[in-house]
């Protein structure tokens, strides 16, 4: 697969790229980078909104698709595989789309909730179940986009938290099914980021304003080295990787009480006084 290469080398190896929400974000950072070591690698992004990039790149190409919903990631997948049909080498699938909430559950709504366990969980199963076949006649890699919050329960966050709960022990069982063949996958955990993720979550700014973690290109570059290197799991940032292993020793209770300590202190106090406002 990419073992033993350099990140150029391992991205030139791959003739197709499928990813999921370029349009902003770490995902349009991936599609920056992936152009720059290989610029005559087709791309193919599946999201609401086209990259703003995509004037600048003429090897990507937009589908607009809604992976919220069950009809909309069935279109996207129909749509990605009869791409991949009139292309060659060897395939690359990002799934990259996401988002959180925030609040107590089911806060904002219980559909906002559920859209989130569509597009963080169900699109990145659909899409790779049907791409799959492809993946293994050509040979390729899966990048899965989950999060640090994927290491302990996250009050306030909790439904989200799950899903990347999910992407990750999912993506590393994926991965030793697939050992020895000819398709790896890489499940990525990046910690807060300077993205639109918390103004999506309700927040105005970050929740740790002073701390805003790595940038898109850092996670960016962490995650190329790795599948670079044949990695199975990255976690992106030395803090991060400290703080993920230390989560993952923690009994569960005391890890769901600890955060959700920290995350009432920070922003559920500001928020139930909006709320109060609001009704007042």
């Amino acid at each position: 697969m990419c073992a033993a290469q350099s990140v150029p080398e391992c991205l030139a190896s791959f003739g197709a790229i499928v990813i999921t929400g370029a349009s902003s974000g770490i995902g349009e950072e991936f599609v920056r980078a992936i152009h720059k070591l290989s610029p005559n690698a087709a791309i193919f992004n599946l999201s609401r909104t086209a990259p703003p990039i995509i004037s600048e790149i003429k090897t990507l190409q937009h589908c607009p698709a809604d992976l919220s919903s069950t009809a909309g990631q069935d279109a996207a997948a129909e749509t990605a595989a009869k791409w991949l049909d009139g292309t060659q080498g060897r395939v690359l699938l990002l799934n990259n789309s996401g988002f959180g909430t925030y609040g107590p559950f089911p806060a904002p709504n219980e559909a906002r909730t559920l859209a989130m366990v569509d597009l963080n969980v169900r699109a990145p199963v659909l899409l790779t179940a049907r791409l799959l076949c492809r993946l293994q006649t050509r040979g390729g890699a899966v990048v899965n986009i989950a999060s640090t919050a994927a290491y302990q329960p996250t009050p306030l966050f909790s439904t989200y938290g799950a899903t990347k709960a999910f992407l990750l022990n999912w993506s590393l069982g994926l991965w030793r099914e697939l050992l020895g063949s000819n398709v790896h996958v890489l499940c990525v955990c990046p910690g807060p980021t300077a993205t639109n993720f918390f103004r999506g979550a309700g927040f105005k700014e970050p929740p740790l304003a002073s701390h805003p973690g790595q940038t898109s290109a850092q996670v960016v570059a962490e995650s190329l080295q790795a599948l670079a290197r044949k990695r199975p799991l990255v976690v992106c940032g030395w803090t991060n990787k400290l703080s993920s292993a230390l989560a993952g020793r923690l009994p569960k209770v005391w890890a769901a009480s600890l955060v959700y300590r920290i995350m009432h202190k920070l922003r559920l106090g500001p928020l139930e006084r909006q709320q109060r406002e609001k009704g007042s």
